[in-house]
């Protein structure tokens, strides 16, 4: 099984395809960071605390609009508690901080989820185009461990990705902002109106965490199309549709009860780190076992597609 996930990995890393993917990555975290520093360096008279001071007397403004519904209006609430609560811990924002561009940095999740899917949706298709597949099968291995050093090799790629990530992120910033404000704490709000102080790498690393679950999920479904219908095309085409999609999908159908058994709803775990659940009542248990039964059924899917499919022609 080592010598096949080592094989599987040398047929990722071994691709200009790869490298450039990386390069890609670290270029937008590199000129996001940059816009952002240049941004926040513009020389201001006002403090941090004028600043959110006079973001409080906006809100109280709009708060106090009889035209503003009642959605905006917690909206507001929340943002003068906030405030409010800065203020008095004396706790600045991490806008102009090296936190503002490391935790905009996680955004790139995305990124790394497209990258995945594109190399994932190429992985078993391509050996059928290629026909390198029957080179593969008059190894000794059976196909179930072929199959699994494949899977094993993507999500260490992912994994790889998001190390990238993080650590040219922190570093580019760190250097820009020369490590400032280091032990700033994250400043937030739950679901039931409590406002929480949190660690700002730890919380960071349980976004990244959590959003890799997604780009799990996703890196699956397009294993899945790959294996079962032998399309490079095809899987990354849907997996990508899906990707983006998907947050449609789920706000169309919010509204309904049913809708919480929906992959979609499930596949953003941040949610809960956010304290804000996609519907009143689900928990993070909840969501972790319905990924599981998709995670197995997708799995079998290919395992089944596989397997048990002629692949001499």
């Amino acid at each position: 099984m080592v010598n096949l996930i080592q094989n599987e990995n040398m047929k990722v890393y071994r691709r200009w395809r790869t490298w450039i993917m990386v390069g890609i990555m670290i270029g937008i975290v590199f000129t996001a960071s940059i816009l952002d520093w240049h941004y926040d360096k513009t020389p201001s008279s006002e403090t941090w605390q004028k600043q959110v001071e006079e973001q409080k007397a906006d809100a109280e403004k709009e708060l106090a609009d009889p035209k503003t519904d009642e959605g905006s209006k917690k909206y507001y609430k929340d943002r003068i508690a906030l405030i409010d609560y800065r203020l008095e811990h004396d706790i600045r924002p991490e806008v102009g901080t090296m936190w503002s561009g490391i935790n905009g940095s996680a955004t790139l999740v995305i990124l790394i989820t497209l990258f995945m899917v594109i190399i994932a949706g190429d992985s078993l298709a391509g050996e059928f185009s290629t026909g390198t597949i029957k080179l593969l099968l008059i190894r000794p291995a059976n196909r179930l461990k072929i199959l699994i050093s494949k899977y094993i090799s993507m999500i260490l790629f992912g994994i790889f990705l998001l190390i990238v990530l993080f650590v040219v992120s922190v570093l580019i910033n760190g250097l820009l902002y020369q490590f400032g404000d280091m032990n700033l704490p994250l400043v937030g709000m739950d679901s039931n109106g409590d406002i929480f102080e949190r660690n700002m790498l730890v919380n960071l690393w349980k976004t990244y965490m959590l959003n890799g679950v997604s780009t799990v999920m996703y890196v699956t479904i397009a294993f899945m199309i790959s294996s079962a219908f032998r399309s490079s095309a095809m899987a990354i085409g849907t997996s990508v549709f899906l990707l983006f999609a998907g947050n449609i999908l789920t706000e169309l159908i919010q509204r309904y009860d049913w809708a919480k058994y929906v992959l979609f709803a499930n596949i953003n775990l941040s949610q809960y780190l956010e304290g804000r659940p996609y519907q009143d009542g689900m928990t993070l248990s909840f969501s972790v076992i319905m990924l599981v039964i998709y995670f197995v059924v997708f799995n079998l899917v290919s395992w089944l597609a596989f397997t048990r499919r002629d692949v001499a022609a």
